[in-house]
Formats: C-alpha cells, structure tokens, sequence
C-alpha cells in the first residue's frame, strides 16, 4: 500500500486538519501522522528526521507527503533532505518564510494563548484563519457557537509557533524533484495568496490548484480540498481510486 505522511499545522493536529482527507484515502494509502514538537528546541532538520521515523516506525519505505501550513515548508525540506523516501508532495497554504504580517500574526496569537483567554483567542483564530466569503454566509448565531465550542488550544503551541517563525526553505524550492501540487488558500487571511503562488512558481513542474478558502480548508471547504488530494495522488502515485 502506498505510503502517505501528513504533516498538520501549527496549533492543530493530525485528526483536526486530516481527518478528512484520511477517511478519503485510508483504504488506498497507509497514512501516517506526522506529529509536530511540543516543546521548543528542534530546528527544522531535527523535525524532518523525526518524521521520517514515524515513517520508517510504520513500515512506509517511500511515500508521498501532505503538508498543511507549517506542515507544508516542514514537507518541502525532507522532500529535499531525504529525497529518495518522498514519491509526491501537497502543500496547502504553503509558505517558505514568514513575512512580517505572518510574523505580527504569529506573535499575536502565542500572546493570547499564554495569556489563558480561550474566548479572545477563538475570535482571533477565526478572524485570521477563515476566508471572508465563508464569514459573510455564516449565521451570526452558528458563528457564536463555532467560538463557544471551539476546543482547548493544545500545549505545543509555543513551539510550534516558535518553528514557524523561524523556517526558511526559499532556497529548497528549485531543488525539489518531485511531483508537486499546491494548493493556493484564495482568500486566506494568515498566508498571502500572493506569496503562496510565488512558492508555487519557484517550484519546479508544480501543479497549482486554488480553493475559495481562508487558512481552515477542512473547516471551510473539506470536501473540495480532498478531491484535489485525492486526484492528484491517485495519479502521481499509483494508488488506484477505490
């Protein structure tokens, strides 16, 4: 069975920004969860070679990767270090460095987790995370029971916040070898669209598919975001559809 590694975002988990997508494939690829540190200290490299063990700890030779926000720079240096393991990527909200705005954003939202507001963190995850579209047609009632009910950040925040700020893989770009498709978040408040295609045009062959999404594509758009997984690696892997 074909291998594939997804690797969340910062503040998230596998389940939350997967879950979707593993219902999707699972019966065709042998999906593995790339965990990201909860304690600062380990630099991109560190977190890569981490994950290339859960790969190996699962039995997976080769396989493609799904990265997701941070997951996606994360996926783009193993892709480059280890590339005789990776057969395919997907990167969805991809950035290579965070820019200023991205940094203001980051720094904003490690202070409102430390400062144990949950509610004023809701507000601002969904203000920074969820496309303006998806706001606009969202009751205002549904609205407030999405931010009563959202769950309790987990604990790697910090460090994961802390990665995020620091990665940089502008110069891994023109070296990846790999069948490559990303996935633009056409209306993403966090990641600018603009330097999301700009990743895009940097990589060599790569596809580049849009959503009419904000930074949440399992939240907004769940169903739309899986056909363009599933339709990509159905064909760049081998993995038949079911």
């Amino acid at each position: 069975m074909t291998g594939l590694l997804l690797v969340h975002g910062a503040g998230g988990t596998v389940e939350g920004h997967f879950g979707g997508v593993m219902r999707r494939l699972g019966d065709r690829f042998r999906c593995v969860p790339g965990e990201l540190p909860d304690k600062d200290g380990p630099g991109a490299d560190e977190v890569v070679d981490g994950l290339v063990a859960a790969a190996d700890a699962a039995g997976t030779g080769t396989f493609a990767v799904c990265g997701y926000s941070l997951g996606a720079p994360l996926a783009v240096r193993l892709a480059v270090r280890h590339p005789e393991r990776v057969t395919a990527l997907v990167l969805t909200a991809p950035f290579a460095r965070a820019d200023h705005r991205m940094r203001l954003g980051l720094s904003l939202w490690r202070g409102l987790h430390e400062s144990g507001n949950h509610r004023l963190l809701a507000e601002y995850l969904a203000l920074t995370g969820l496309g303006g579209s998806y706001l606009d047609r969202t009751d205002p009632a549904r609205l407030r029971a999405m931010l009563m009910l959202a769950p309790a950040p987990p604990a790697g925040i910090p460090a994961q916040l802390g990665l995020a700020g620091r990665i940089d893989v502008r110069e891994d770009l023109g070296r990846l070898a790999v069948p490559t498709l990303v996935v633009v978040t056409a209306e993403d408040p966090l990641v600018s669209p603009v330097r999301q295609r700009a990743l895009a045009a940097a990589v060599p062959g790569a596809r580049t598919a849009e959503l009419a999404t904000g930074h949440l594509p399992f939240w907004e758009d769940p169903e739309g975001w899986a056909d363009l997984v599933e339709g990509f690696l159905t064909t760049r892997t081998g993995a038949g559809v079911g």
